[in-house]
């Protein structure tokens, strides 16, 4: 593949383009209260310690007004904090402070859907002549009272429930506490934008935007189809919701023109939108490369890597796709590449081969997050090498893992408290309660404090791989062109170019647990090892040597191009 996109003078001041961004689930961070669950005030307490890592930006999960039913992500009330995680007061000096420290901070934007709580739906299924009474989805019945079509919730079950007072369903693709929004309504629009203006006001460097391909629906409220293959179904078979081809119920033409809206509205800030795309292989790269343009949002992120797929092959196949679509359809396409966040089982878990070694596993895979093409996103834990907890069903709190256990057991088991000491409690808070779920027990010897002074450490192998990251404008910015190799492993070469720089860094990667032979293309001059694991020392010699180099396993490393 030829190199996709140049370098440009533009893009160097893009600020998120250069920058890595952070995930905080609040919950599970730091709790300052005793209280037993995390809060902004111990985000603030640890900002210190987040800077130590050499990210740029911090995304912290809601926090606003919520009945919690979903953790957060059914707001009561856009413009306030709820009282667990503190107030208004305390947002606006976690803003400031973080800037002090040369941190970004962006919030989580839930505006698909709120609360059932929320004011505007209490007014809107009080009659069907209240002002607001189309600021959600509502729908007559079929004649023989069944639902309007056979859309599903991604919690299970249909995603219509009868209301009694209006007499009509309304849509909810989530909980049925969690009514859809009715984005058709240019007032919501509005009144949404405005919540967008509150939070950049307060200080906030723009959003990351929960399923923000839900905003529309299919104003006909077609059925939509059966899923057409295997790959389209969801990660849990017990869950119907992956039997259908989404081509009605999210993904309408119409989200294109509220994006550009509100990017009107981040320009005016200098901030970012990033949009999380929840779809299938088939689609979401697509959605992606269309969601993102100077019109639209700067960055999205697709559930592509967040799956059980793993290994050179398959890694290889998603940036392949990603980089052609982006070359065909929108050059300026710049996506956000995650391994792991609050909705997945830990990197260290879900994506580590049967008998591997977690530790080297977990560094290869942040080698190779923070060296594809587009913003890396570390979530909470992952500079830790954590591991999935496995929560018992009698300490569940999360909806979807209550409804599918045991086949589907939840994210509660990747949310679990953050482990700053080694102590019984992890030092989570500040007194011995009882956390709002269990804490890791193998994560204790994992802790922050454990590794923050071992050089051997995955926390150490973090820092340096960030630090290389923002000195490497090839990492950083550069283009990307794949080379050939044993499928098994991952070659690509990232080139920056401009009047001031000339860069290139060959990045190798074997995550099989069998040492791999590479063979490096004549016209490419390896010059010296810049980085690597301890079993990488030798390739650049190999490579020099012969144009050949065994690769062990579960190896990478950097290696400059003369």
């Amino acid at each position: 593949m030829s190199n996709i996109i140049p370098a440009s003078a533009a893009n160097r001041h893009q600020w998120w383009r250069e920058s890595v961004i952070y995930q905080i689930y609040p919950r599970s961070f730091f709790d300052s209260t005793g209280n037993g669950v995390g809060d902004l005030n111990g985000i603030r307490t640890h900002l210190e310690q987040i800077k130590s890592l050499g990210v740029d930006v911090i995304w912290i999960s809601p926090f606003f007004k919520s009945p919690m039913k979903d953790y957060g992500y059914d707001v009561e009330d856009h413009c306030d904090v709820d009282p667990i995680f503190g107030d208004l007061e305390t947002a606006r000096t976690l803003v400031s402070e973080a800037h002090t420290l040369g941190l970004r901070m962006i919030v989580d934007l839930v505006i698909s859907h709120t609360s059932d709580q929320h004011a505007w739906f209490k007014e809107s299924r009080s009659s069907k002549t209240n002002p607001k009474h189309d600021y959600y989805v509502w729908a007559d019945p079929k004649p023989d009272g069944t639902a309007p079509n056979n859309w599903l919730s991604i919690f299970g079950g249909s995603a219509w429930q009868w209301d009694t007072r209006r007499c009509q369903y309304y849509l909810h693709n989530f909980l049925t506490e969690q009514p859809d929004l009715n984005f058709h309504n240019p007032k919501v629009q509005e009144e949404v934008l405005k919540v967008a203006e509150f939070w950049l006001e307060l200080g906030v460097d723009g959003f990351r935007l929960d399923t923000v391909n839900f905003y529309f629906h299919d104003q006909q409220f077609r059925s939509n189809p059966p899923a057409q293959s295997p790959d389209q179904m969801s990660a849990h078979q017990s869950n119907p919701y992956g039997w259908q081809e989404h081509i009605y119920d999210k993904n309408q033409p119409e989200t294109l023109g509220f994006l550009e809206a509100l990017r009107q509205l981040l320009n005016r800030y200098d901030a970012i939108g990033l949009g999380e795309i929840g779809d299938s292989p088939a689609r979401s790269l697509d959605l992606l490369v269309e969601y993102t343009s100077p019109e639209r949002l700067q960055l999205c992120y697709s559930f592509d890597l967040l799956g059980e797929s793993r290994g050179g092959t398959y890694w290889r196949e998603v940036i392949e796709r990603f980089e052609s679509k982006s070359a065909l359809k929108n050059p300026d396409s710049w996506p956000c590449w995650a391994f792991s966040n609050h909705d997945v089982i830990r990197t260290a878990t879900r994506l580590c081969p049967p008998n591997g070694d977690r530790k080297a596993n977990a560094e290869l895979l942040l080698a190779l997050l923070l060296s594809m093409r587009g913003t890396p996103c570390i979530y909470q834990g992952e500079e830790l090498g954590l591991t999935e907890v496995a929560i018992p069903f009698e300490k569940l709190v999360d909806p979807a893992g209550i409804e599918f256990w045991p086949e589907y057991k939840g994210r509660d088991g990747c949310r679990t408290p953050y482990p700053w000491t080694s102590e019984s409690g992890g030092g989570f808070s500040v007194t011995e309660a009882e956390p709002w779920l269990p804490l890791g027990e193998d994560h204790l010897a994992l802790s922050f404090t454990a590794q923050d002074q071992d050089a051997d450490s995955t926390l150490a192998a973090t820092r340096t791989l960030l630090g290389f990251r923002a000195g490497s404008s090839a990492l950083k910015l550069g283009s990307l062109q794949m080379l050939e190799t044993n499928p098994e492993l991952l070659v690509f070469k990232r080139t920056y170019v401009d009047a001031e720089c000339y860069e290139q860094v060959l990045c190798i990667f074997n995550p099989s647990l069998a040492p791999l032979t590479w063979t490096c293309p004549t016209e490419l001059k390896t010059d010296q090892l810049l980085l690597g694991s301890q079993l990488a020392k030798s390739i650049t010699d190999e490579l020099a040597e012969t144009q050949s180099a065994v690769i062990p396993a579960q190896t990478w490393c950097f290696v400059k191009l003369s």
